[in-house]
């Protein structure tokens, strides 16, 4: 199955819009209303809809990974970034969404600049 994505509101909206346009299921924090929500609730919403959730955040969502992983809980995955332009991103992004399916992703935390 195709990876479906939530972008954190840190991650500009023309990345989801690039998304969108090469056919990637792809949702962001702002479409849903959860601006300003914390990590761990959005990080919930992903993981409960079956999303990899897409961030700049890595600090924070690696902490996350490790509580899920440590509790026993599962999400769908993380793809940190750094913040760089939409096109570096999209085409990182893109090799990553062709390579791995949605079972690949789960419970992965994964590093876009590992994508070159």
């Amino acid at each position: 199955m195709r990876l479906k994505v939530y972008i954190d509101e840190d991650v500009s909206f023309s990345f989801a819009q690039a998304l969108l346009n090469r056919g990637v299921d792809a949702v962001t924090t702002h479409q849903r209303g959860d601006d300003g929500k914390s990590d761990a609730e959005q990080f919930r919403y992903a993981a409960e809809e079956g999303r990899l959730i897409f961030t700049h955040n890595k600090r924070d969502f690696r902490i996350l990974h490790n509580e899920y992983l440590q509790t026993g809980k599962e999400h769908s995955g993380i793809v940190l970034s750094d913040q760089l332009p939409v096109g570096i991103m999209l085409k990182r992004f893109m090799k990553l969404w062709f390579s791995l399916s949605s079972a690949d992703m789960r419970n992965r935390l994964e590093f876009l600049s590992n994508w070159e």
